[in-house]
């Protein structure tokens, strides 16, 4: 029987975002934690086309969460940059 192993390494400025967000993901293939800038794929396999599919599934969910992650965090210091006290306001 063949063993397939490989390893995805991408950069994010969310990393600990990123990989809960795939944290659903983590089956039996493929599992994915947070590194220092990043977040790491660990994926092993003995089925070619079990893992083509899961790695096609990771990438497009990869992409997505660091959307989200982007966005929330741009979010919350949108929030943060307007305490909802107009300057000059009377109280």
């Amino acid at each position: 029987m063949i063993r397939i192993e490989g390893a995805i390494e991408t950069p994010h400025g969310h990393p600990e975002c990123v990989a809960a967000a795939l944290e659903p993901d983590n089956l039996t293939l493929i599992r994915t934690t947070a590194t220092e800038g990043g977040v790491r794929a660990e994926i092993e396999g003995t089925r070619l086309r079990s893992i083509t599919a899961s790695v096609d599934d990771y990438l497009m969910n990869l992409a997505i969460a660091e959307d989200v992650c982007t966005a929330a965090s741009e979010r919350r210091e949108s929030e943060r940059g307007s305490s909802g006290v107009e300057s000059g306001s009377n109280g």
